[in-house]
């Protein structure tokens, strides 16, 4: 029951980061440096929650280690798309600093997630 809490949890978590994201979507000039980050910012938020999903309906653990690690991958990329805004600076809100923050927090979730899965299998590994 714990699991599925945190899974619920995580995936909330996911989508209003891509809520947030697409705000900042929203604050980024029309120019070509703007809509660029635009695009990757909107599409790499949404991926973030899809590929989640995605290691949810994994068949197995190996599968939910290796979709997790792709989600992983996307969510450090959001992460540095988030960054190369606030340094530029496209524009200044305080929106961005939270979606870098939360962006922050859930790697380090994901992370985490990975990790477990990993010494859960590798135990069950050391048992045959």
């Amino acid at each position: 029951m714990q699991n599925e809490n945190l899974s619920l949890n995580l995936e909330d978590r996911l989508i209003d980061l891509a809520c947030m994201c697409l705000e900042v979507c929203d604050l980024l000039p029309n120019t070509k440096a703007g809509n660029n980050l635009e695009c990757q910012i909107s599409k790499g938020a949404i991926a973030c929650a899809l590929l989640y999903s995605d290691a949810k309906a994994a068949e197995s653990k190996v599968d939910f280690i290796r979709r997790m690690k792709i989600a992983l991958k996307e969510m450090l990329g959001l992460r540095i798309i988030l960054r190369i805004v606030k340094q530029k600076p496209v524009v200044k809100n305080e929106k961005i600093d939270s979606a870098i923050v939360e962006a922050s927090h859930l790697i380090s979730v994901v992370t985490k997630s990975i990790e477990v899965a990993q010494g859960k299998r590798t135990i069950k590994g050391a048992n045959k």
